[in-house]
């Protein structure tokens, strides 16, 4: 690999690591510490400060990756698509999707900009490398994120449940069961009870109930919670007992789960045979071939 080549990745690498090093720390939630010291009135002034600065340096990031994002041709479905993406992330707001195109639209520039410091147009491959790995770097950490959140939801699903069924049998509606367990996982599970105390708003504004439960199945894309749904609406629409229905998908799901488990420890033995031949083997081979062939060597030649 060649000098430019090797420098154009490193200013690259620093570049990406700079620019969501800036993004971390400009989003990332406030500590649990932090939190009991404002909560202990310790650090009141600088807490109104921060909460005085976040929206600003919002703002400015907004203005500058507005333009970027606009620059970024995308039809009606794909802008939807996206958006869909981002709210199973997490992010509900409309200015996600600017940050988001416009993180997109300034990697790709940044690995353009990189590439043509470094070695000009004179490799065009590196020149297409890069800027597609730019371009392409913010969609992977967004597919990393809307999987790890749904592994979370997937998780406390069963609990969710079990507490539900001990809600409903105690004489609660299903709507202020779920709200109830809402609110007793808001610590164990966030993202679950988030997603509740968003259907709960959504049948306060006057939404039917199997619409709320399917924006809950599209704002979350869990296998788990849509064959939910789809046990919850069949029980409101039969007149079925709710409690019943849902302790047997509450088994059922704890079948999963541990079948889940049983498949990944199955794959285990699989995937350290890569490891095992590339690492392990050779050095065994080296240790206990070695002596005999450096001493076969002597003797064979003088």
């Amino acid at each position: 690999m060649s000098l430019p080549l090797i420098l154009a990745l490193l200013i690259f690498v620093t570049i990406v690591l700079a620019v969501f090093a800036f993004g971390a720390a400009a989003y990332a939630p406030s500590s649990i510490l932090g939190a009991r010291l404002r909560s202990l009135a310790f650090q009141r002034p600088l807490a109104q400060q921060a909460q005085q600065e976040k929206p600003a340096i919002r703002q400015r990031i907004e203005q500058a990756l507005n333009p970027l994002s606009k620059a970024l041709p995308l039809s009606p479905s794909d802008t939807d698509r996206t958006r869909g993406w981002l709210i199973q992330a997490g992010y509900r707001e409309s200015r996600h999707l600017t940050f988001y195109l416009g993180a997109r639209v300034l990697m790709a520039l940044l690995g353009l900009g990189a590439v043509v410091a470094t070695s000009g147009f004179n490799s065009p491959l590196l020149l297409v490398g890069l800027t597609g790995l730019g371009f392409f770097i913010p969609r992977f950490l967004l597919k990393r994120k809307i999987k790890a959140r749904q592994m979370r939801i997937r998780l406390g699903l069963p609990d969710a449940l079990d507490l539900t069924v001990i809600c409903v049998e105690a004489g609660l509606a299903l709507d202020q069961a779920m709200m109830r367990v809402g609110e007793d996982l808001s610590h164990a599970h966030p993202d679950l009870s988030n997603e509740f105390y968003l259907f709960n708003l959504e049948m306060r504004a006057g939404k039917p109930r199997p619409e709320a439960l399917r924006n809950l199945v599209g704002r979350t894309g869990v296998d788990d919670i849509k064959s939910l749904v789809a046990t919850l609406v069949q029980t409101d629409r039969f007149g079925t007992s709710v409690s019943q229905a849902l302790r047997v998908h509450s088994d059922s799901l704890r079948t999963e789960r541990r079948q889940r488990a049983e498949e990944q420890a199955a794959k285990t033995t699989i995937k350290m045979v890569p490891p095992l031949v590339v690492f392990v083997l050779p050095s065994i081979i080296v240790v206990t071939l070695g002596p005999a062939i450096i001493l076969l060597y002597r003797t064979l030649v003088p």
